[in-house]
């Protein structure tokens, strides 16, 4: 067991570089995990004789559990010990794996990924609390930003890594890829992370808050989900039950001595406003990914390698040009990266229209994602900055840690949603032309909630709460009604720096789901 103080480990040292190995390892499963999955529906589908609505399940169940317990999670590894958790979440994430891996039918399949998610909320805060724990003041950002770069890799080849064993041994193989990662993660945490919790940590777990928030999440998106099929009583009674739980959890957050979801943040104007943004933008994010790949795959007749390796370049535009943009924000101000960003990726989505039945990859879909690209490249690093400026440095772990669960509900109700607006359900998934014809439906509307966004951030955001914190800096006016002032919070739930990007894209290339 590791024995060096919380607070003075340096980056340069042996032990330093395997602490930032483990925080890596542990994030780059549940990161791959995200991207290797939406490669693999169609074949699953096939496999299986899974209808869209379980495939739907599939990606939903994790999202579900990861959206609702993320905050939560960080509270248990605050109290219990941050290493302690991480570990348990390692392990949890494996086992669940190994279940998807064996999965012999769809349903036991979702059942597992729900599990799997549970894992995902107790690892993902955790990786970067260590970081923000045991390293020296000094080496932080530099630790942070390392974790981000080497995460990015793992994102960027989940894609390739997804569609080769889809292609190769078979699509269980992108679980059983989870198992020797987390013996290695499991063995250098062990040897090497040294313990970490939060002194000051008392009261209840607000799990309560928890409970309703994923039973409110959980019925609104069956409810979405199975309309697909028809508004059938079932249908309405979920959505409404859906609502009233989503009330109760308002109601009980109110109330709450520690509260999960501190009302008292969206008294902060562009914190409000910031968080509109992402739902706007991760809603249209996740409905891109998890329908683009089954375009390519059931209408364009792309093998799921080639499908997977579409994806790529914009992993790769978001690690080459994402610190740029993020300086650039800080200079200019956030609201036009925040503006602009959205509408160059509604115009990467708009000319994702092209891809068809003849589609060529260079010609009609490199430029698509690539312009995409370029738009979440210019929005993701400003949008994640302006989420922290909002509100005071101490409240920076929680309000990062809402805008990860907004992002990730975002990406829920989208895939939940998005194929019963534009009409697909069923088996229908695997009739090219139905699926042709779903995919532009559902690209108008995920270029609407882009441009929706990106209007949202152009009336809403003000001045440049980016600056160097040395320059007077106005702070976020509440011109909106004001709710109760936010209690004193520690921010070790999701530790951030200021400056450093804390959440990426709900689904596809994402740095920590």
């Amino acid at each position: 067991m590791a024995t060096s103080e919380a607070g003075t480990l340096r980056l340069g040292t042996a032990q330093g570089r395997w602490v930032l190995l483990a925080t890596v390892l542990g994030s780059s499963m549940a990161m791959l995990d995200g991207t290797v999955v939406n490669v693999a529906l169609p074949r699953i589908g096939a496999d299986l004789g899974a209808t869209l609505a379980s495939l739907q399940w599939t990606l939903n169940s994790y999202l579900l559990t990861l959206a609702g317990l993320i905050l939560l999670g960080g509270a248990l590894g605050d109290r219990y010990g941050r290493r302690k958790v991480f570990l348990v979440g390692v392990v949890w994430f494996a086992v669940a794996s190994a279940a998807c891996a064996a999965a012999p039918n769809i349903q036991v399949l979702v059942a597992a990924r729900a599990v799997q998610g549970i894992g995902g909320a107790l690892l993902t805060p955790g990786s970067l609390a260590m970081l923000q724990a045991v390293f020296h003041p000094d080496d932080r950002s530099a630790a942070v930003g390392l974790w981000s770069g080497l995460g990015g890799v793992s994102a960027a080849i989940g894609p390739f890594l997804g569609g080769w064993l889809v292609d190769g041994p078979g699509w269980r193989w992108i679980f059983l890829l989870n198992l020797p990662l987390a013996a290695a993660v499991i063995a250098v945490t062990t040897r090497s992370v040294p313990e970490s919790r939060d002194e000051s940590a008392s009261g209840r777990f607000d799990v309560l808050g928890a409970l309703l928030a994923a039973l409110a999440l959980g019925a609104v998106t069956y409810a979405l989900t199975a309309a697909g099929e028809g508004l059938s009583p079932t249908v309405w009674v979920s959505g409404v039950l859906g609502l009233l739980l989503g009330a109760a959890f308002v109601a009980v957050e109110r109330r709450a001595p520690e509260p999960m979801l501190p009302l008292g943040l969206f008294s902060s104007r562009l914190f409000t406003a910031v968080n509109l943004v992402t739902l706007c933008v991760y809603a249209a994010f996740s409905g891109v990914f998890f329908l683009l790949v089954v375009q390519l795959q059931i209408v364009s007749g792309f093998s799921p390698l080639v499908s997977g390796l579409a994806l790529v370049p914009i992993t790769v535009l978001m690690l080459a040009l994402s610190a740029r943009a993020g300086r650039l924000g800080k200079r200019i101000g956030p609201r036009v990266p925040l503006t602009v960003g959205p509408l160059v990726c509604a115009a990467g989505v708009l000319l994702m229209l092209r891809t068809g039945p003849d589609s060529s990859y260079w010609a009609d879909v490199l430029p698509a994602v690539t312009v995409m690209g370029c738009g979440m490249t210019l929005l993701v690093a400003p949008l994640t900055a302006t989420v922290l400026a909002a509100v005071e440095v101490r409240h920076a772990g929680i309000a990062s840690g809402v805008n990860n669960a907004a992002a990730r509900a975002a990406g829920l109700l989208a895939v939940a949603a998005l194929p019963a607006l534009a009409g697909l359900s069923g088996d229908a998934y695997r009739v090219p032309s139905a699926v042709d014809s779903a995919f532009h439906t559902a690209m108008l509307i995920c270029a609407g909630l882009l441009v929706g966004g990106g209007l949202i951030a152009l009336v809403t955001v003000r001045g440049n709460v980016l600056a160097p914190e040395d320059q007077p800096v106005a702070e976020p006016s509440c011109d909106w009604p004001c709710g109760p002032t936010a209690p004193p919070l520690d921010p070790g739930h999701v530790p951030v720096t200021r400056e450093g990007p804390a959440t990426g894209p709900a689904t596809g290339p994402s740095a920590d789901d």
